[in-house]
């Protein structure tokens, strides 16, 4: 089906793919992973359901993949390029005229559609996720979202009335040892305490439920205190209670990452804004654009340091690589916060590091391309050696000489 292809192009695509998609679902997965046991943490102290917590890891997903993404391109081709260099394959390659070039098609190819990909991602998907997951938030939080009372605990509804329940079965289905005191507004105080109990909805309002309790004793106090309070037992009573009203929560846009890519055109170069708020803007613009255009150098770094010393399997490289990225994302933050505050202009502040990392990037490149038994990381490697030697001498053990048998 893909016979057009040159071989050359699927064997490299092979190479590269594999430890690419390994890289991206490793990454995204372990920062899911962590995500998930905060937010399992926070779901159950806010009492709310369990399904919630997978609503908003797919809310914070596309951030993470955005992170994922050029990590998974860069090691990918790393892998890929360190394994043709270690078999020799590569040797093979540049002694029959491919040059790094052409054997770098098909990396380039990939790191344009994943550009894409990110595009979408950081400027539009992105936005609009941050919203939904800080809107999922607000509902927990808030109890929109049907946030259970805490059992064996007093909860407080409406300033009026107060409820404890003992115990808890068949999901909240079925409630034991009620008890509940309500203050009406003539000064009276009722104290019912019941065995059993389950909510039921209503359909005359849905700002009202109502507790249906079985078994129980209410307890009547008029507010006077020389008459004594009524005592009544019931096998059924209907408790309606009133349900907080929640506030509607914000519209999108209240941070400057909730904006999509026109959104940021229009408010950062718009004379009707505040400087504030245009700086922002632009600061947050620059940083998702350098974020997208870095990966387009992802493969010259990858091919930069997958090469290792002649006669060596040293993965120096790939430790390299991935503090390289991890710190350029974080010194990018930095820039953005700054420029944010409006004490650096954006550009300066978000372009300056990408052009010293490109220009790193391209002379690291360089030095492996074309020039004869050139390395970018050179200086690390044989650093690293002769730490490696050092510790393996300081931790080995000392050979013993040789014992000679006496003389007949």
């Amino acid at each position: 089906m893909f016979n057009f292809i040159p071989a050359i192009d699927r064997y490299i695509f092979r190479l590269v793919i594999v430890p690419m998609l390994g890289v991206f679902a490793l990454a995204a997965s372990l920062l899911l992973l962590e995500k998930m046991l905060r937010l399992f943490d926070f779901v159950a102290t806010e009492g709310g359901p369990v399904g919630i917590v997978f609503k908003m890891l797919l809310s914070i997903f596309p951030e993470y993949a955005s992170l994922a993404i050029p990590l998974g391109l860069l090691l990918g081709i790393l892998l890929a390029f360190r394994k043709l260099a270690t078999s020799s394959e590569l040797d093979v390659f540049r002694a029959v005229g491919l040059g790094y070039g052409r054997l770098l098609r098909v990396p380039f190819i990939l790191a344009g559609i994943l550009m894409a990909v990110n595009v979408a991602l950081v400027f539009y998907v992105q936005p609009v996720a941050r919203y939904t997951y800080a809107q999922l938030e607000y509902q927990l939080r808030s109890g929109a979202l049907g946030a259970s009372i805490k059992v064996g605990e007093f909860t407080t509804l409406k300033d009026r009335m107060a409820l404890r329940i003992e115990e808890s079965e068949d999901q909240g289905r079925q409630l034991k040892g009620i008890f509940a005191r309500v203050a009406n507004t003539k000064g009276q105080v009722l104290s019912i305490s019941a065995r059993e109990g389950s909510f039921l909805a209503t359909s005359d309002s849905p700002d009202t439920i109502i507790l249906r309790l079985t078994d129980g004793t209410i307890v009547q106090d008029t507010g006077a205190g020389d008459e004594t309070p009524r005592v009544l037992s019931f096998t059924r009573h209907d408790l309606p209670i009133d349900l907080p009203q929640i506030e509607e929560f914000r519209e999108r846009g209240d941070a400057e990452r909730e904006y999509i890519l026109p959104e940021l055109l229009s408010i950062g170069w718009s004379e009707d804004e505040t400087d504030a708020k245009r700086d922002a803007s632009q600061a947050s613009f620059n940083y998702r654009l350098v974020e997208v255009v870095m990966m387009a150098l992802m493969p010259l770094l990858a091919v930069a340091l997958a090469i290792p010393p002649k006669r060596s399997t040293s993965a120096l490289g790939v430790f390299v690589a991935i503090i390289m990225v991890v710190s350029y994302h974080k010194v990018n933050q930095y820039g953005e916060d700054v420029a944010a505050l409006g004490r650096v202009d954006p550009t300066v502040a978000l372009w300056t590091p990408f052009a010293i990392f490109a220009a790193l990037i391209l002379w690291m490149f360089y030095r492996v391309a074309y020039v004869p038994g050139g390395q970018a990381i050179g200086a690390l490697e044989t650093a690293m050696s002769k730490i490696g030697k050092g510790i393996g001498k300081l931790f080995g053990k000392k050979k013993r000489a040789p014992e000679l048998a006496p003389a007949e």
